[in-house]
């Protein structure tokens, strides 16, 4: 059974950095893509980042330049290192994962619980 455990986020002012990781286990981690997604109150949900299993990234504009997403396939472990953060990168932040990003990036793969992160000015 898949299972995803995100952790890292907080309170941070703007400007400030967090790293969020997300603790996989259940599935053959290296071989799936790993993607963090964040949504605010009101707002659709975002892909924020997205790593595949030939290790090539992919990033929304909005966070292009600051955010870098990594993993330790050794630990199962996918992160999200978020530099120079915004008032708008406020949302719950949380990783999905699977074999194909069509079903990730509607939805239908197991995701986390999600962690919080909160940017103030």
């Amino acid at each position: 059974q898949v299972h995803l455990v995100e952790s890292g986020g907080g309170a941070v002012q703007s400007g400030g950095s967090l790293r969020l990781s997300c603790a996989a286990s259940g599935f053959p981690y290296s071989s799936f893509c790993m993607a963090w997604f964040r949504q605010a109150p009101g707002k659709e949900r975002e892909a924020v980042a997205r790593i595949n299993a030939d290790a090539t990234t992919t990033y929304a504009d909005s966070v292009k330049g600051r955010f870098t997403i990594s993993q330790d396939n050794a630990e199962n472990t996918l992160y999200l290192q978020m530099n120079n953060l915004k008032i708008e990168d406020t949302a719950l932040y949380y990783c999905a994962t699977g074999s194909d990003w069509s079903r990730i990036s509607r939805g239908e793969s197991p995701r986390g619980q999600g962690t919080q992160v909160t940017v103030s000015l």
